[in-house]
């Protein structure tokens, strides 16, 4: 017998968008109940952004303990132990994890650990729990899952996607990697700074399209000097292997040919995860490639229910999905405004690290925008000297007529953290004067900032405008 039990609203997803979405509402006041069958802080927390961000910060540090005798401290018997690493990263995952299940707990959102399935426009089925839910409000917030190339061999157990390689625990001599986008770089120089062998097969014409060409051909260069072989314009026929290694044939300038390697990883992008979800039983407008239809305020052609997050596949960025989630709550609680895709920040955790916001030069062009661009090089700073990051780089646009910063793309370390205050000043309209007028500390990266604000303005000191 089916218990029906109703909330004001029923969040079904517990990653960023879903869980940020709950603890809000219920700090508004709202009663909510947030249900997921796999785990609280969705792919992000468990299996994506800061799985893989550990990663990161391990590989590179091998790398500088490895470079570490020029700065004076000799290392004898350095050892690897990937076990450690994963150990690691898994404690960092959990901690965070019980982090959000403590505030969770603390603003009384209720979380039901199963499976959501809607019946209807209004009722939603609590799978192996004999419980109906109704809710005045209700936020789709399933994420995104991995996508798979439809080519022979692809289930070949030594093919590992962006998940289940974080579980690897034997650290492979080669790794081919297919696909050259963000998630497929990622793990690219993740695995070569740990000293892996690292090929990476694109279909596309350059690796990370979304970004600027001369980005994405910057970065090349490191790649090769980490021997990370990057095939572009190819395109993976089949794989085929055994229990030890496993080769990937694809084409390349009309002629077939194949690497060798321990692993591959299938790195071709996520798509909205909507399975078994029950959409068909609703009014909702949806298609299983691009996702739920969504107005500006993340709600569905069926008023009171919304879809925030990678399940929109509007962007499928974590800090996006969070941002979405407090729109919808607002929508719901009468306060209506809308995100400004154009200003959203996006880092790529290479090595270097790659960030932007705004408008990039090439969009600019593309618009036929008029507009100002000053180059200013990191070997203009003291800070980004001892960080061994001359070769970076920072392009700041402005539009000629207002005097507004409209775009930010940043190339070396740190960027991470530099993206923040360009994101903030593009955000509020302000001018390379506005920063002028800011005084940064020294000797930090963000004086870089400022510097660049002076080469907008032909006053640059420290590099030639």
């Amino acid at each position: 017998m089916k218990t029906n039990r109703k909330t004001d609203i029923l969040i079904i997803g517990a990653g960023p968008a879903g869980y940020v979405a709950a603890i809000y509402a219920a700090k508004k006041g709202k009663k909510v109940i947030l249900v997921d069958g796999l785990w609280v802080g969705g792919t992000c927390l468990n299996a994506g952004c800061i799985p893989t961000k550990a990663l990161v910060k391990s590989a590179e540090l091998y790398q500088e303990i490895l470079a570490s005798e020029e700065k004076g401290i000799s290392v004898k018997d350095l050892k690897l132990d990937l076990n450690k690493i994963i150990d690691n990263k898994d404690s960092i995952k959990d901690k965070l994890v019980n982090g959000i299940k403590f505030l969770l707990e603390k603003y009384q959102v209720e979380v039901i650990e199963a499976y959501a399935t809607f019946l209807n426009n209004k009722e939603v089925l609590i799978k192996d729990k004999d419980l109906v839910l109704t809710a005045d409000d209700i936020l789709i917030a399933t994420g995104s899952k991995t996508k798979h190339l439809p080519v022979e061999g692809i289930d070949n157990p030594l093919v590992l996607d962006s998940e289940k390689i974080l579980e690897l625990r034997t650290l492979p001599k080669t790794l081919t990697v297919i696909g050259g986008g963000i998630i497929g770089m990622e793990f690219a120089f993740i695995y070569a700074n740990l000293g892996v062998k690292v090929n990476v097969i694109e279909f596309l014409p350059r690796i990370l399209m979304n970004l600027d060409r001369e980005f994405s051909l910057r970065l090349i260069r490191f790649a090769k000097q980490l021997n990370i072989d990057i095939y572009t314009n190819s395109e993976v026929k089949r794989l085929e292997g055994n229990n030890k290694s496993i080769k990937t044939y694809f084409v390349r300038k009309n002629q077939e040919e194949y690497l060798e390697s321990d692993y591959v990883l299938e790195a071709v992008g996520r798509g909205p995860n909507i399975n078994g979800l029950g959409l068909e039983n609703t009014d909702v407008i949806f298609d299983s490639r691009s996702g739920i239809k969504v107005d500006e305020q993340l709600r569905t052609n069926v008023d009171n229910i919304y879809a925030i997050g990678d399940v929109n596949n509007i962007m499928q960025l974590a800090h996006v999905a969070s941002h979405q989630a407090i729109v919808a709550v607002d929508s719901i609680l009468g306060k209506n405004h809308k995100i400004n895709y154009d200003l959203i920040p996006s880092v790529v955790f290479t090595s270097p690290t790659i960030a932007t916001v705004g408008i990039s030069e090439e969009k600019a062009k593309e618009r036929s925008l008029d507009y100002e661009v000053v180059k200013v090089p990191f070997s203009a700073n003291g800070k980004a000297i001892i960080l061994d990051s001359e070769a970076g780089f920072i392009k700041l646009l402005r539009e000629k007529s207002t005097k507004k910063l409209i775009g930010a793309q940043i190339f070396g370390k740190e960027a991470e953290n530099l993206i923040a205050t360009y994101t903030l000043a593009i955000t509020n309209n302000l001018t390379a004067g506005n920063i002028k007028d800011t005084v940064f500390a020294h000797p930090t990266i963000q004086e870089l900032v400022h510097e660049s604000a002076l080469g907008l303005e032909k006053e640059a000191i420290h590099f030639v405008d």
